[in-house]
């Protein structure tokens, strides 16, 4: 099933032996409460669950892992913790857009261009702009954020389109806590890169309220390529019984950004001013044998560059899903996803014109368990679209539990991601494309040892994908989208987390993916290794990358496929202390080994660079 790895066993031997070299180490600072509790994840299956029992791969970044890493946006930090997952980046701040743009997520060698075939959410809500149909990846915070959940794998028999090659569900934070409780911070560094935040969290009784603001801003790594953004977040929770929760909360981000191109080509400035926000509202019901939600949400956004493109979009939906436990060891999960996405532009073709495109599907997913250590899942969602028509998404899985520390899972589950506004009807358009479906199977091995100080899993991976959308070749125009493409990747992935004592943790990640046809963006290996150090007031990360051959240029002709790709090395370190129980003072240095490497074609990433800053928790 699997080519040769080439170094892959030097890697993994290599990560061995450090395992075993901090096994030694850790007796002199014993752990007092030993038995650490599982991951806990919702992504997988729509409610509270074991991860060890859904039967996808999924992994999960808690709140103080996305701290420690020092990353202002959300995306990069899931570079560090999730095996498997790559993000481009251009710039200290800012992803931009259009020509050149970055935050574009790879996952398992399956993206697209630009992302439309791993799906975001915020809270299990869809998150992408309704005519170009990828997410804004400057608009994701990690001040708001209480954990993400990432589905390694085709996600669409619980999400539909777009979540094809996987899922990515921010959760945001909720005021938890009685009282009132505020948070201040602001951070200055290289290239003039400022942050300032302020969050406050109030409960009392059934009410809770959380509200965020934001603001980073940054001259850029080139002249011309500053980036500035402004964000606001609230969230609003009422219990209004021990069985139903209410939640409403509403976002807005306004950026603007400068590009002025690739270094290989004569500078052309480029401008983005753009506002996004999102709206949402959720009932949700517990109950000992019922449990699920009704959901409604809405995503807007007014885009505006330099070259005269405006736009404004929506994407909006409800969502409603109910889990049934009629029996010890059987849930069955039905519901059903309505939603509406489009849009104007002041483009030619449809100038002015609103162009939506309407979805409704209806699903159920089940789990029931067999004797006392095996699981079987099945699910089936059917889709409409009102272009393209009906899409089946079928789902099966095993989990197999032989003892209380080890778990074997395999699935054979369906992907398909649904053609975009932008494809069907402005840029190379054929409003006769058909949706982009991918069959992926795979088998994972999950272990707990010393007490659950140690835990890893190990996936192995194939994917077959067919129907993929192209641009046949051409001049404008003569140029238009077919579904004329296939690929098949093949992979492995490893991690694990490691609790050497309370002050000592080692997460550790390793990806080998073979692709049969390039990809941009999709590195062949990546190793990760995070370590987590505390000594009375200070705290000690220290993260290393790794990256072997990373396509960052592809062209492709009937007669010749020029291709460029990149090795690197990357090591960061952030030190903090706290010297009083709400103060938090860092310093923060990024590339310390002053690689020189390109993620985007043409957008050379900076050499050592550092930055400053505290953090106040009243």
């Amino acid at each position: 099933m699997f080519m040769r790895i080439p170094n892959g066993k030097k890697i993994l031997l290599a990560l061995a032996s450090l395992l075993l070299c901090f096994q030694f180490s850790y007796s002199q600072s014993p752990i007092k409460d030993s038995v650490r509790l599982e991951d806990i994840v919702v992504t997988g299956s729509k409610i509270e669950i074991s991860r060890k029992l859904v039967p996808l791969s999924v992994s999960q970044v808690s709140r103080k892992d996305i701290e420690n890493s020092g990353q202002i946006n959300i995306l990069p930090a899931l570079n560090t913790y999730v095996p498997g997952i790559f993000v481009t980046e251009r710039n200290v701040l800012g992803f931009g857009v259009s020509t050149g743009g970055s935050g574009a997520i790879s996952m398992r060698g399956v993206s697209g261009s630009p992302n439309t075939e791993i799906l975001m959410l915020i809270d299990g809500h869809p998150q992408y702009q309704g005519i170009f149909g990828h997410p804004l990846a400057d608009a994701y915070v990690a001040s708001d954020v209480e954990k993400v959940e990432v589905i390694r794998g085709p996600a669409s028999i619980l999400y539909g389109s777009n979540a094809m090659g996987g899922a990515i569900n921010i959760i945001t934070k909720k005021q938890r806590e009685e009282g009132l409780k505020i948070n201040l911070g602001a951070a200055y560094g290289s290239f003039n890169t400022q942050k300032y935040y302020g969050t406050i969290g109030y409960k009392k009784d059934q009410l809770s309220v959380f509200a965020s603001v934001n603001h980073d801003q940054t001259d850029g790594i080139r002249a011309n390529t500053d980036f500035n953004i402004t964000n606001g977040y609230t969230k609003v929770g009422y219990e209004l019984s021990k069985h139903f929760d209410l939640t409403a909360d509403f976002s807005i981000a306004k950026f603007n950004g400068n590009d002025n191109g690739s270094v290989y080509a004569a500078p052309v400035p480029f401008n983005i001013d753009i506002t996004r926000g999102k709206a949402s509202v959720a009932l949700e019901n517990k109950h000992d044998k019922l449990e699920g939600a009704f959901k409604l949400y809405h995503n807007f956004g007014t885009h505006d560059l330099s070259n005269g493109f405006h736009s404004t979009d929506n994407n909006s939906g409800l969502m409603f899903y109910q889990t049934l436990r009629l029996f010890t060891g059987s849930n069955i999960t039905v519901g059903t996803d309505i939603k509406q996405y489009g849009g104007k532009v002041n483009q030619t073709a449809v100038k002015d014109s609103l162009i939506t495109v309407n979805e409704s599907a209806v699903y159920a997913y089940a789990q029931q368990a067999l004797l006392d250590n095996v699981s079987l899942s099945a699910g089936l969602r059917l889709e409409h679209n009102s272009k393209y028509g009906t899409e089946l998404v079928p789902f099966a899985g095993l989990t197999y539990n032989p003892s209380l520390h080890t778990t074997i899972k395999t699935s054979v589950s369906k992907g398909f991601r649904s053609p975009t506004v932008m494809e069907m009807y402005l840029y190379a358009p054929n409003p006769e494309l058909k949706p982009e479906r991918m069959m992926n199977y795979e088998v994972s091995w999950l272990q707990s040892a010393l007490e659950n100080r140690l835990q890893f899993d190990f996936t192995a991976y194939l994917i077959k994908g067919t129907n993929l959308i192209e641009v046949t070749p051409g001049v404008p125009p003569v140029m238009t989208r077919k579904n004329l493409g296939a690929f098949t990747n093949k992979g492995l992935e490893f991690s694990t987390k490691y609790f050497l004592s309370q002050n000592l943790y080692l997460n550790v990640n390793y990806s080998y993916l073979n692709l049969e046809k390039p990809v941009l963006a999709a590195p062949r290996q990546q190793v990760n290794i995070n370590v987590n150090y505390t000594y009375k007031i200070w705290t000690l990360n220290v993260s290393s990358q790794y990256i072997e051959k990373l396509y960052t240029f592809i062209v492709s002709t009937p007669t010749q496929l020029t291709t460029k790709t990149l090795n690197y090395n990357l090591l960061n370190a952030r030190l903090s202390a706290k010297p009083t129980k709400s103060l938090e003072l860092f310093v923060a240095g990024n590339n310390l080994l002053n690689q020189k490497y390109e993620i985007n074609y043409g957008y050379p990433m900076p050499g050592i660079y550092f930055n400053t800053g505290f953090n106040v928790r009243l």
